[in-house]
């Protein structure tokens, strides 16, 4: 059977390492990083994130403000919402929660956050310099499978990676991150011929398609390090339901080397970067450096 990588425990760490980190620029520079969510509308899964992103963020020392806003909010008000922000010097991290009303332009949204306070790692000129391996912040999913990567394996170099899914979100920047890490990459999706030989040829195989189950054991190379993003809600044959992820992880685990578990994997690691990218947003904006082990 596969080892589970639990990624609830690694987020766990590095939100305490987090904490420290925090202490040490504020007792060595006087600088309390601040993180301000923004959330316009009712919608249920959206407001049990933002609660649990203001609740980690002050266990791990930081300025937690949040933003509740009406769905009828004007895509104007909401630009300029975030327009005080930016000039705001008490936040160094601006996240709008998704997603929005539909009267409301996602990428305009996005892209009217300052770039320095980007800890979503959205905006079209982080995602142009990770591209480019230039200096960014880093889409917090992505970041957060590749640290669990790393922890698991060490160094990536030379490994066959196969991401499934090609999503702006995690497909493409999870592909940059290994690429970075010095993988040969490859991205597969709904138009990929034979999918299944595709993945069959990945020492790390990434599922983020949003598809449930969507990939065999047979898929998996025996051995194959497998992170699984996809978090899918299904019912069960007694009209309950349960969490899955893009990944038969039955089948899975008895051919693969190691496997992140959904719920636990990689879900708990998304919050834990959002700190980290607000520690490292903090730091940059006041010019003082980023400490060590984050």
């Amino acid at each position: 059977m596969a080892t589970v990588i639990d990624g609830k425990a690694f987020a766990a760490g590095l939100r305490e390492k987090i904490g420290k980190a925090v202490s040490e620029i504020q007792s060595n520079h006087g600088v309390k990083p601040g993180l301000t969510v923004v959330l316009v509308g009712e919608d249920p899964a959206s407001q049990v994130y933002v609660r649990s992103k203001g609740k980690q963020t002050v266990e791990a020392g930081m300025e937690s403000t949040e933003h509740k806003l009406p769905a009828d909010t004007s895509e104007a008000d909401l630009l300029a919402l975030i327009d005080r922000l930016n000039n705001d010097d008490s936040v160094n991290g601006i996240l709008v929660q998704l997603p929005l009303p539909d009267h409301i332009d996602e990428s305009k949204v996005i892209n009217a956050i300052s770039v320095a306070k980007d800890v979503d790692g959205f905006h079209i000129e982080n995602v142009g310099k990770l591209s480019i391996g230039e200096e960014s912040l880093v889409p917090c999913t992505p970041a957060g499978c590749v640290l669990l990567l790393k922890d698991h394996l060490g160094d990536l170099t030379g490994k066959n990676a196969v991401i499934v899914g090609r999503s702006n979100i995690v497909g493409k920047p999870v592909s940059m991150l290994l690429l970075q890490e010095n993988c040969t990459v490859t991205v597969a999706h709904s138009r990929t011929q034979d999918l299944p030989a595709v993945c069959r040829e990945a020492d790390i195989l990434v599922a983020a398609v949003g598809v449930p189950e969507l990939v065999k054991g047979d898929w998996v190379k025996p051995g194959a390090t497998v992170i699984d993003v996809g978090i899918n809600r299904i019912e069960t044959a007694e009209g309950k339901t349960r969490l899955v992820g893009d990944v038969d992880y039955a089948g899975a685990s008895e051919v693969a080397g190691a496997i992140t578990p959904v719920p636990g994997g990689v879900g708990p690691m998304t919050i834990a970067c959002l700190l980290r990218n607000t520690v490292i947003a903090a730091c940059r904006q006041h010019g003082v450096p980023v400490p060590d082990g984050i």
